[in-house]
């Protein structure tokens, strides 16, 4: 990943607006699906340009890949490999943990109960799974790998990077593309093939690092979106930190596994708390996993730290020291608002984060992909705007003439 002295680059967490048209396509479902596939290129062009028109130095296909395959953040990468089937939970072992929220549910049971907790961070008010007046519905079904993990994707990669590639060539911009990460892929389903959890989530990370080697061959930048380094918390709220963090250990030898062999510096690594609309007051404290995730041997950490809950934790720096020659590309504009950050509050944070690491060592970015996560695409352009005006307000007070 580039650096260019003088000027903190900017990026975002990878989801963003789709044009209507594209939408209308996906939402006509397989009738549509040969004329889909012809839009895409044209559409990821078109998204690219707007980065750039916001001033975006480090940019992508907008994601549109995953919502073509109308499966959303994780399920496109259910079409790409093969090992697992769906199947009904066993009443008498029950899922193999609890929900992405399960700590903030002991604490806030109206919530929960009121069937309006938020599945997304902005926009207008829409109901979760729960029936108003009644707790959460458990879910019925879950994810089983029953044979070999294999992946099978190489097609629709060589696709997406096709396209991206075509995009920002002459651009002076870098390209990225998002991938799910292992631990997403793979730490919420049932082993019931390979001899313990280990060796099943090796596996994970064998199959997936194909469709990561493709997007580094490529030249491109890979991020690896794995928001469970910092959720798992919430997924095992019987556990204490000393546990969680023994369990991170294993995280970070799976994730190190899976890029095994790729060029680091092309290579960035992406966590966050969850993008649901809800309390977070349980969060796991970045103070308690910053240093088993610079383990992991990425060149760029992408973290979420502009919402209310993690925006003080730009702290943990000072005492977790950024390996040398890695870059931090903390989150300074949320997903989890409406509200458009000022590009002096944007400008403050970045700021405050090079009195830490350095502002060498320093990209701004976004907590988590803003396409889908407010309440329309107006906004999220906005956001991405002021967070190019809030770098370069920084970087000049950083480099002063």
């Amino acid at each position: 990943m580039r650096r260019e002295p003088g000027r903190i680059l900017t990026t975002h967490g990878g989801n963003l607006p789709r044009p209507a048209d594209l939408d209308e396509l996906i939402g006509d479902g397989e009738p549509s699906r040969e004329r889909l596939q012809e839009r895409l290129p044209g559409a990821v062009a078109e998204v690219v340009a707007q980065q750039i028109d916001c001033g975006l130095d480090v940019i992508n296909d907008g994601e549109y890949v995953k919502a073509a395959n109308m499966a959303g953040y994780s399920g496109y990468i259910h079409a790409r490999v093969t090992g697992w089937e769906v199947l009904d939970i066993d009443p008498a072992i029950g899922p193999k943990r609890a929900f992405v929220a399960a700590r903030d549910q002991a604490d806030f049971p109206g919530t929960y109960e009121s069937g309006l907790w938020l599945t997304g961070s902005g926009g207008p008010v829409r109901p979760g799974f729960a029936t108003p007046g009644a707790a959460p519905r458990l879910p019925t079904t879950e994810r089983v790998c029953t044979g070999p993990i294999r992946y099978t994707g190489h097609d629709a990669i060589a696709a997406d990077v096709a396209a991206l590639t075509s995009a920002v060539e002459g651009k002076p911009v870098d390209g990225f593309i998002a991938a799910l990460g292992p631990l997403s892929l793979g730490a919420g389903a049932r082993n019931a093939h390979y001899a313990d959890e280990q060796e099943y989530m090796f596996a994970v990370a064998e199959a997936l690092r194909e469709e990561y080697k493709a997007v580094t061959d490529a030249g491109l930048v890979l991020q690896i979106d794995e928001p469970e380094f910092a959720t798992t918390w919430q997924f095992h709220p019987e556990w204490t930190v000393e546990e969680l963090r023994r369990y991170l250990e294993f995280a970070v030898e799976v994730l190190n596994h899976a890029i095994a062999g790729l060029p680091s510096e092309q290579i960035r690594m992406h966590s966050c708390w969850g993008s649901g609309h809800r309390p977070h007051t349980q969060d796991i404290g970045l103070v308690h996993i910053a240093d088993l995730l610079v383990k992991v041997n990425a060149g760029a950490y992408a973290i979420e730290s502009g919402n209310v809950r993690h925006a003080h934790e730009w702290r943990v720096w000072q005492d977790v020291k950024l390996p040398e020659g890695k870059i931090l590309a903390p989150g300074v504009v949320s997903h989890a608002t409406d509200l458009v950050e000022h590009p002096e509050l944007v400008a403050e944070r970045l700021v405050n984060f090079a009195s830490v690491v350095g502002a060498e060592n320093l990209q701004a970015g976004t907590d988590c992909g803003i396409g889908s996560r407010v309440g329309h695409a107006e906004i999220a352009w906005a956001k991405l705007r002021s967070l190019a005006e809030g770098a370069a307000i920084a970087g000049k007070r950083l480099h002063p003439a």
